[in-house]
């Protein structure tokens, strides 16, 4: 990625295209619907514009990125108050073929509080470590830990017969 004090417009432009789906699919899976991901997506990158700050590599644009995604985010939910909410599962790819047991489990992942869902996405979703999520939330490895140990707990306990031993979230993973 190219510094940000050449030609803004390209920094933003290449920005966008290595990190946007990312902090898409972040601020759906904490927002639960697309209009308010589009809103916050948008924030962000308009944010990333106005930043003065210079970014040492990617892994650091990344992770202020995505800070400021879970940010625009709380901000949202905490000021705009909707409480309305759309299943997961309607927030899939269009042209992606959702099998039934797959929609059950996106609509149990809706019904975890907003932490441990978001924990869980960037866990299994992204790809991100405790410690890197830890980063993102400002808090301890540890934490994040626990929000995942109890979002498993919970996702197993409301599956009943939906686990086939293979694990509960692999069923879940999006097929590339």
């Amino acid at each position: 990625m190219e510094e940000k004090t050449g030609r803004p417009e390209t920094f933003l432009q290449n920005a966008m295209e290595q990190y946007g789906s990312t902090v898409y699919r972040t601020a759906v899976s904490m927002t639960a619907n697309r209009a308010d991901a589009e809103d916050v997506y948008q924030d962000v990158f308009l944010r990333l514009l106005r930043s003065t700050r210079d970014f040492q590599n990617d892994t650091y644009l990344k992770a202020w990125l995505l800070r400021v995604t879970v940010n625009r985010c709380h901000d949202y939910t905490r000021f705009f108050a909707r409480h309305r909410t759309l299943p997961l599962a309607d927030l899939l790819v269009e042209d992606a073929a959702v099998q039934p047991e797959e929609t059950e489990i996106w609509e149990l992942l809706q019904s975890l509080p907003p932490k441990q869902r978001t924990v869980l996405y960037q866990f299994y979703f992204e790809g991100y470590t405790t410690e890197e999520i830890a980063q993102i939330f400002r808090c301890r490895p540890a934490t994040v830990r626990s929000w995942l140990h109890r979002a498993r707990k919970k996702l197993k306990l409301e599956m009943g017969g939906l686990s086939d031993g293979s694990g509960i979230i692999q069923i879940a993973l999006p097929k590339d």
